[in-house]
C-alpha cells in the first residue's frame, strides 16, 4: 500500500536516514520528521572549540569519532551528500590502525595486543608475557576442543561463548574488554547473536570450532537491486583504509542530512517538538500523532526511530507492542582531554596507536574503587588533521557496567581521573589545556540474550492486524548500535510500501 503521508519519529541517525531515503523514494508524498531536541543526530555531537588566545582550535566528539569503511550505506550517504572532499582517512598501515592496547590492572603500563601469530610468540618474552600466554594457549586449544554448544540453545551471553570456546581468563581479559569498547556493558549479560553474530556463525561453519570456521568463507547472498549502493568511486578510495572521519567530525554527516531534508518540498521538519502520543485509528485507517506544539498529525504510515521504552510510553494500551522494555541501557561519561604536545625530546604522553581498553576486574565491577575507566582513545594518532598543530587529544570513557542500576553517571573528579590515567599509561601527565565532560545517560541499548528472537516477534506483530505493516520500528534498540547499523536500518524502511 503506497503511503498517503509518513511521519518519522526521532531525529537521530536512523530517523534522518529514514527520512532521507523515503524522501527520495516518495518525492511527492508528505513526510514529517519530528525531533524532540533542536539538535539532530542523537548521540553524535561534534564541536569545534577554541583554546587559549592564539587562535588554536580542537575538534571534540562526544559520541562516535571514527567510522569503519565496512558500511556501504554510510559511504552511499557520503557520496550522495557530496561529503567526499571532507573525508579524513587512516590507512591500514598506520600505527593508529595496527597498535591497540590493553591495561591489565596490577600490571605496569599498557600492553600492545599482538596482531599476528609471530607477534603472539614474541609477546611471550615481553613485559606482557601473561597476555601472550593467555592468548596463545586459548587460540591453540580452541580448534582441538570438541563441539560444546549446549543442545537446544539459540543464543547465549558473550561471556558464556568466549568461556566455552576459549576459556574463562580469555573471556574476562579479551572478551570483556571488547564489549567495553563497543557497548560499555557487562559481557555476561549481552546476547552474542545480537552483538557478534559472525562468531556464532563461524562456530557453525567450523563444526564447533570458531577459528576453523573463520577460515571458511561464509556463503554470501547474491546482491539484488534493493541492496545495491550508489557509491561513486568511494569503494576504491576506501580500499586499504582502516577508519575514517570528516574534517569537522562525524557531525558533518548529520548536518548534511538535515540540510538536504530542509530543501525537500515534501519534507516538513519539527525540531524541539515532543511527541505526546501515538494512536492507530483503525476506523479512519490512519495514525494520530499528538505533539507538544498542540498539533496533531494524521499520517497513513509511521516510522519510529525512538528508543523502545520511549515508544512504549506513547502507545495506546489498546494496541501494545511486545518487548519494548526488555532491554536495559548503558550510561557512559565521555571526557575529552586536550594537552600541549610535548617536545620531541620528552617522553610522549602515550604510545602511537588507537588507544587502550580495560578488562573487567577480577573481583567484579562492584569491587572497583576507581573512576570506572572502560578505555581511552588516542584521538591525535588518527585525527590530528582536525586540530591546530601542537595539540594532543585523548578521550576517556567511564561508567557502563560500573554504574549499573544508576539512572545517570556520577560526577567525575578530574584530578583523580588524571592520576588514574597516569598510572595506567605508566607515565606522568601534565595539566590539560581543556577538559570537556559529556554525560550520555542511557545511550547504548544492551541486548539481553534472546534479543533477535524477540525482535522477530515484534516484526511479526507489526506485520499483522491491526498494524498491517504500516508502522516500522527501527533504530539502535532493534538492530545494531553502530553508525552503519543505524543508517542501514533507515535506508531499508518502507521498501514494501510502494
Amino acid at each position: 500500500m503506497t503511503p498517503g503521508s509518513i511521519a518519522v519519529l526521532g531525529g537521530g541517525l536512523t530517523g534522518l536516514s529514514a527520512a532521507f531515503h523515503l524522501a527520495r523514494r516518495f518525492p511527492t508524498i508528505p513526510i514529517a520528521l519530528i525531533n524532540r531536541d533542536t539538535r539532530f543526530g542523537g548521540w553524535v555531537r561534534s564541536e569545534r572549540v577554541k583554546i587559549g588566545h592564539q587562535g588554536a582550535e580542537v575538534l571534540l566528539e562526544a559520541g562516535p569519532r571514527t567510522l569503519r569503511p565496512n558500511a556501504p550505506s554510510v559511504l552511499e550517504l557520503i557520496h550522495l551528500l557530496d561529503l567526499t572532499p571532507s573525508l579524513l582517512t587512516v590507512p591500514q598501515s598506520a600505527a593508529a590502525a595496527k597498535n591497540r592496547f590493553l591495561y591489565i590492572p596490577g600490571s605496569q603500563g599498557i600492553h600492545r595486543i599482538p596482531s599476528s601469530p609471530l607477534e603472539v610468540i614474541r609477546s611471550l618474552r615481553a613485559p606482557n608475557a601473561h597476555l601472550g600466554r593467555t592468548l596463545l594457549s586459548s587460540l591453540l586449544r580452541e580448534p582441538l576442543k570438541r563441539r560444546n554448544r549446549p543442545l537446544g540453545i539459540d543464543d547465549e551471553s558473550v561471556d558464556d561463548f568466549f568461556t566455552r570456546r576459549f576459556g574463562a581468563e580469555f573471556a574476562r581479559v579479551f572478551g570483556s574488554a571488547l564489549v567495553h569498547g563497543i557497548y560499555a556493558a557487562d559481557a555476561r549479560k549481552l546476547s552474542l547473536r545480537a552483538t557478534f553474530p559472525s562468531m556464532w556463525d563461524a562456530e557453525e561453519r567450523g563444526r564447533g570450532s570458531v577459528l576453523l570456521g573463520s577460515l571458511r568463507a561464509p556463503t554470501r547472498p547474491q546482491a539484488s537491486e534493493d541492496t545495491s549502493y550508489d557509491l561513486g568511486d568511494l569503494r576504491d578510495k576506501m580500499r586499504h583504509v582502516s577508519v575514517y572521519t570528516f574534517q569537522n567530525g562525524v557531525g558533518m554527516l548529520v548536518n548534511a542530512l538535515v540540510n538536504y531534508l530542509r530543501k525537500q518540498p515534501n519534507v516538513r521538519i519539527y525540531s524541539g517538538v515532543r511527541i505526546m502520543g501515538l494512536r492507530l485509528n483503525q476506523r479512519k485507517n490512519r495514525f494520530e500523532v499528538t505533539t507538544s506544539s498542540q498539533e496533531t498529525l494524521f499520517p497513513t504510515h509511521v516510522v519510529s526511530a525512538l528508543p523502545l521504552p520511549e515508544l512504549r510510553g506513547l502507545l495506546s494500551p489498546a494496541a501494545p507492542l511486545p518487548h519494548l522494555t526488555t532491554n536495559t541501557y548503558s550510561s557512559v561519561t565521555v571526557i575529552n582531554l586536550v594537552f600541549s604536545l610535548p617536545p620531541s625530546s620528552s617522553l610522549p604522553l602515550h604510545p602511537d596507536g588507537f588507544g587502550y581498553l580495560v578488562p573487567r576486574p577480577v573481583d567484579g565491577y562492584a569491587a572497583n574503587r576507581g573512576s570506572g575507566i572502560l578505555g581511552c582513545v588516542f584521538d591525535s594518532s588518527s585525527t590530528a588533521a582536525q586540530d591546530t598543530p601542537g595539540l594532543l587529544k585523548m578521550t576517556v570513557m567511564l561508567g557502563g557496567p560500573y554504574i549499573s542500576g544508576s539512572f545517570s553517571p556520577p560526577q567525575v573528579d578530574i584530578p583523580t581521573l588524571l592520576s588514574e590515567l597516569a598510572d595506567q599509561l605508566g607515565r606522568p601527565l601534565p595539566a590539560p589545556l581543556l577538559v570537556k565532560v559529556h554525560t550520555n545517560t542511557r545511550c547504548i541499548p544492551l541486548y539481553a540474550v534472546g534479543h533477535l528472537q524477540r525482535m522477530e516477534e515484534l516484526k511479526r506483530t507489526l506485520a499483522s492486524e491491526p498494524w498491517n505493516g504500516r508502522m516500522k520500528v527501527v533504530g539502535a534498540g532493534v538492530g545494531g548500535v553502530s553508525v552503519g547499523d543505524c543508517v542501514e536500518a533507515g535506508r531499508n524502511v518502507g521498501r514494501s510500501w510502494g
